[in-house]
């Protein structure tokens, strides 16, 4: 479980194709305090550390992480939003995050507010995956507040330190994002649906 804060953010620096695996090595000032077997949200994906090196780590992802996530967009030298699972007793400054994204976003509109920046993304509409104004979304791993919300879009507002400590500073329009829908509107909408097991 992880809470949305952006610890850091780590470098791409090896992609190696294992069949249908991506083995991806980062490095980050997290590399020293790890060890295998860790978990770690990678852009908003839970993956767990396999071998470790000086100051960098790998991890591996599989088939079906990257047809759901945008990992397989990675490039060597590409920035990547870094989060160590949640300890017990520690504050949970955003809300909770499972690291299993639901899907690939768009961002569709950047505009400078004047000291905040309000991105606008859009999204494949699906019934149990959506959002609502002043609710919680996770973009690539960061717990945001939505501003905005329609049928498949939303919008969040960006304040100046998240902007530089995470990937939104790279963000244009086009730009694919991962996001993690808010677990307990993926529950109440589905048991709107009529999905209960008994």
């Amino acid at each position: 479980m992880f809470t949305g804060i952006i610890e850091t953010p780590g470098i791409v620096t090896r992609l190696e194709k294992d069949q249908t695996n991506l083995n991806i090595t980062i490095q980050s000032p997290l590399a020293q305090e790890l060890k295998v077997d860790q978990s770690l949200a990678h852009n908003g994906v839970c993956l767990t550390v396999v071998s470790l090196a000086a100051d960098t780590y790998t991890v591996t992802a599989i088939e079906e992480t990257l047809q759901r996530s945008n990992l397989g967009d990675l490039k060597e030298g590409s920035a990547v939003n870094l989060e160590r699972a949640m300890t017990l007793g520690a504050r949970l400054d955003g809300h909770i995050v499972q690291g299993h994204v639901d899907q690939v976003g768009v961002c569709t509109a950047v505009e400078d507010m004047g000291g905040s920046w309000k991105f606008h993304f859009s999204y494949e509409k699906h019934p149990g995956r959506i959002t609502i104004e002043k609710g919680s979304i996770t973009v690539d791993g960061v717990s945001l507040t939505v501003v905005d919300s329609g049928p498949g879009t939303f919008s969040v507002a960006i304040i100046p330190y998240t902007y530089e400590h995470t990937r939104f500073r790279e963000y244009e329009v086009g730009s694919r994002v991962n996001l993690e829908f808010d677990m307990i509107g993926k529950y109440v909408a589905r048991l709107m649906e009529g999905y209960t097991t008994l």
